[in-house]
């Protein structure tokens, strides 16, 4: 539970950062390989911009529900910090308004 929390708190981190270049997809793809993500830059986004989606919707009613969405998507093998990862970038790249889901994961970790 604790690795949790600091995979939130680094997800925070992530998300605070700005993006500044048009193509939000690869921009987005690019933040994803310094992870060690990989895989197809449609495929990826598309997640991303369900797991806004879900966030929006209130499917999702906090980070580490997103965070088990987006880790039943990535490759087989991808690790609990990917996720978080993956769900920091795609708060950042595209639904920044989301943020607060991820600052009350870091505040009050599982």
């Amino acid at each position: 539970m604790k690795v949790l929390g600091l995979a939130a708190m680094g997800a925070l981190a992530i998300a605070l950062a700005a993006p500044a270049h048009a193509d939000v997809d690869t921009d987005f793809a690019n933040q994803l390989h310094t992870y060690g993500i990989y895989g197809q830059r449609d495929y990826n986004a598309w997640i991303a911009k369900i797991t806004c989606k879900r966030l929006h919707n209130k499917l999702d009613t906090d980070a580490y529900q997103s965070a088990d969405f987006v880790s039943a998507q990535l490759q087989k093998g991808s690790t609990t910090q990917q996720a978080w990862q993956f769900l920091g970038a795609a708060i950042d790249f595209y639904c920044p308004d989301q943020r607060p889901v991820l600052q009350r994961a870091a505040a009050q970790p599982r």
